[in-house]
């Protein structure tokens, strides 16, 4: 880890999450896609809200969670996104200086709402996400401080950011700056329905040199090279030549990059309870493991301990020490 400035920058979407357990009814009665992410207006939001039954409220956020996880295995992380100055802005902005994450992007003083995304678990753990942006929107290249950008070694990237026009532009001076100063970009490709919307944007990244380490799950990157294969989509992330960390659920993870491809199994979990934020820990004990110097499989490992964990239990954020849970698996000192 580095002694000046950051191991990981992230920049994603500042979002507050309402859970709730459902069932299945629920989700065909709001006319919802099971296990999708779905964008959504105001009105749409406090209706859902309206109709959910009791939640829970925690500061969220796909980039922030990693943030969050990264820093429970003691990294130094930082994170860049937009919130209102309001209730959830402050939640959201407490929560995260709280667990140790330098968060000091300045808050709207006006405009739409801090964000929230409304997530309804369903018994098999599965997790249907209704999303408002709200403030989110705001977030631009102003918001940035290069002096940060280029402290960091790892700048992570929440492929979520790339729907508003601002926030692309943010993401796109963000890379600029971590590469000039010679560091890594990593990308997450967030949700199978996000790759829909921006393919080809996404595969100009990959292929353009924009994107060092590529974070997806199987069928986001079967979205990406449209193709129902799987052994096809691997096969064309190995020919774009980037680091490609891809998660398979239950079947672990593969590795895959010029060099070859590897499986890596996932840690075992005694029962799957809420599926929220697995991408999310993954990532952040894979960017945490590699700030250390660990292996490409270790750091997979790492990351499957940090998702194993969090998926045993509602929310997206760590509840066990990950620390002790590597330790216990000596891939931490």
């Amino acid at each position: 880890m580095t002694a000046n400035g950051l191991d990981i920058l992230a920049l994603g979407n500042a979002i507050v999450d309402v859970l709730a357990q459902t069932d299945e009814r629920f989700l065909v009665e709001h006319g919802l896609a099971k296990g999708s992410m779905q964008l959504i207006d105001e009105a749409r939001a406090e209706a859902l809200y309206a109709a959910m039954g009791p939640a829970t409220i925690v500061s969220g956020g796909s980039a922030a969670n990693t943030a969050v996880g990264a820093a429970s295995l003691g990294a130094k992380v930082g994170f860049v996104g937009k919130v209102r100055d309001d209730e959830l802005g402050r939640l959201f902005t407490h929560d995260l200086n709280a667990v140790g994450v330098k968060f000091g992007t300045p808050p709207a003083t006006e405009g739409p709402a801090t964000a929230r995304s409304f997530i309804l678990v369903t018994p098999d753990g599965e997790r249907t996400m209704n999303t408002y942006l709200g403030a989110c929107q705001r977030l631009g290249p102003n918001d940035l401080d290069e002096a940060t950008l280029r402290s960091a070694r790892i700048v992570y990237l929440e492929g979520y950011l790339w729907d508003p026009a601002d926030a692309k532009e943010a993401f796109r001076t963000a890379v600029r700056i971590a590469h000039a100063a010679g560091n890594k970009v990593a990308l997450t490709l967030s949700d199978a329905f996000c790759v829909d919307r921006y393919r080809e944007e996404f595969r100009g990244l990959v292929r353009d040199g924009s994107v060092d380490i590529l974070f997806a799950n199987i069928h986001e990157l079967k979205s990406l090279y449209e193709t129902a294969d799987e052994r096809d989509a691997v096969s064309a992330l190995t020919a774009d030549g980037v680091l490609g960390v891809v998660t398979r659920s239950a079947e672990g993870a593969l590795l895959v990059s010029r060099d070859g491809i590897e499986a890596v199994p996932a840690s075992p979990v005694e029962r799957v309870v809420d599926t929220t934020g697995a991408g999310d820990l993954f990532a952040a004990g894979f960017l945490a493991g590699l700030v250390r110097g660990l292996s490409s499989r270790d750091c997979a490992r790492l990351g499957g301990i940090a998702a194993a964990e969090v998926i045993s239990h509602i929310g997206a954020r760590p509840q066990a020490d990950l620390m002790q849970l590597a330790r216990g698996e000596a891939l931490l000192a």
